[in-house]
C-alpha cells in the first residue's frame, strides 16, 4: 500500500446519505448536506496535510474544467483538487474552440464529455447553463460560476473557513457587503449561511442591494458604519464593473470612503472580527492593504479552504455516481 493510501480517511459515514450526482447551487442543498460538503473537505485538507499531499480516491477518473469566462484562482483550485486525489483533468477555454465556429455550448461538452470524462465543471456567463448540462449529460456537473446566479463552491469554501474559526456560522453575524447585484457569491453565501444559522446583513449601495432581499427575511443596510460593530465576519465583495453596463456610484473614491474596510472602520468592529474577500481584490476600493494583510484577514485560508471543498465535491458526486450506475 502506498504512503497516501495509508493517510485516506474513512468516509463511509458522509457518502452513505449523499445522493446527489452534481453541485449546481447552494439554494436547493439542505443544511445536512452543506455540513457533510464541509465535514468531507475538513477531513480531505486533514489527510492531504493542508490540501498539499495526494491521495488516490479518485485514480482513473478524469475531470474536465469547461470554462467560458476568464478564472484563475477557481479553475486552478478545480484541477488542483482533482490531482490531489488521484485525477487526471481536461482543460478547456473558449478562446480558439469549435464555439468559435459555431459549435453549441451543448455540443462542445457532449464531446468531452464523449473522451471519458467523469465530471465537467463549468463556468459561463448565462445563469441556469449548469443545470442545462446536468439535463444533457451523463456525467456529474458542477458549477463554477452562472453569470450573478450562484457558486456554490465559494460559497462553500467561504462557510469552511468561517466554521475553522468559530466552530459554528448557527448565531453568527455576517455581512457581505458591496456589489450584491452582481455576485453569484454572495448568493451562494446568503442560502448557505441562512441554512447554517446565521444571521445575514447584506450591505452597500442602494443601487447595489435590492430591497427585495428584506422581502425574503433578509437584513439590508446602506451603512457600513452602521452595522460593522454587529459583525462577527465582513465578507467584502468586489465591484464587477464588467457586468454593469452603467456606473452604480459617482466614483470609486465615494465607494471607497462609504465601504472600504481600512484601519479606521477596524477600531469600530469586534476585537475578532473575521476579514473575508472571495478575490481578485481590489487594494484600497473594497479593502485597504494593512487590512488586507493584517492578522484578522483569512483570505488565503479561503483559498487553501477552496482546494479542500472542491475535493470534497468530486469525491461525493463521484460516489453517488458510481452508486447510480451501478444500480441502473
Amino acid at each position: 500500500m502506498m504512503a497516501s493510501e495509508r493517510n485516506a480517511p474513512d468516509l463511509t459515514g458522509y457518502t452513505d446519505s449523499w445522493q446527489r450526482r452534481h453541485l449546481l447551487d447552494l439554494e436547493s442543498l439542505s443544511a445536512d448536506e452543506i455540513r457533510t460538503l464541509l465535514d468531507v473537505a475538513q477531513e480531505l485538507k486533514e489527510a492531504t496535510e493542508g490540501c498539499r499531499r495526494k491521495l488516490s480516491l479518485l485514480s482513473g477518473k478524469t475531470c474536465a474544467n469547461l470554462f467560458f469566462e476568464n478564472s484563475t484562482r477557481t479553475r486552478n483550485s478545480f484541477s488542483l483538487a482533482a490531482k490531489r486525489l488521484g485525477a487526471d483533468t481536461v482543460e478547456f477555454g473558449s478562446s480558439g474552440s469549435s464555439t468559435a465556429k459555431g459549435e453549441t455550448f451543448a455540443d462542445t461538452a457532449k464531446t468531452i464529455e464523449a473522451m471519458g470524462v467523469d465530471w465537467v465543471v463549468t463556468r459561463h456567463s448565462t445563469p441556469g447553463t449548469p443545470n442545462l448540462l446536468a439535463r444533457e449529460l451523463t456525467c456529474c456537473v458542477i458549477n463554477a460560476g452562472d453569470g450573478p446566479h450562484e457558486h456554490p463552491t465559494q460559497g462553500l469554501l467561504d462557510l469552511l473557513t468561517i466554521r475553522q474559526h468559530r466552530g459554528t456560522l448557527e448565531g453568527l453575524t455576517v455581512a457581505l457587503v458591496g456589489d450584491i447585484a452582481h455576485s453569484r457569491t454572495a448568493r451562494s453565501n446568503i442560502w448557505g449561511l441562512r441554512k447554517l444559522g446565521a444571521h445575514v446583513i447584506i450591505c452597500g449601495p442602494p443601487t447595489l442591494v435590492s430591497p427585495r432581499w428584506q422581502e425574503l427575511g433578509f437584513e439590508v443596510a446602506h451603512h457600513l458604519d452602521e452595522i460593522l460593530p454587529r459583525c462577527d465576519v465582513l465578507n467584502l465583495l468586489r465591484i464587477q464593473f464588467e457586468r454593469q453596463n452603467a456606473r452604480p456610484f459617482p466614483s470609486v473614491h465615494e465607494y471607497a470612503a462609504l465601504y472600504a474596510m481600512n484601519a479606521k472602520r477596524m477600531r469600530l468592529a469586534k476585537d475578532d472580527i473575521l476579514i473575508m474577500a472571495p478575490g481578485p481584490i481590489n487594494r484600497g476600493v473594497e479593502i485597504t492593504p494593512e487590512v488586507a494583510d493584517g492578522p484578522h484577514s483569512v483570505i488565503l485560508e479561503q483559498v487553501t479552504n477552496g482546494i479542500a471543498v472542491r475535493m470534497s465535491a468530486l469525491y461525493l458526486l463521484s460516489v453517488a455516481d458510481d452508486r447510480f450506475r451501478n444500480q441502473a
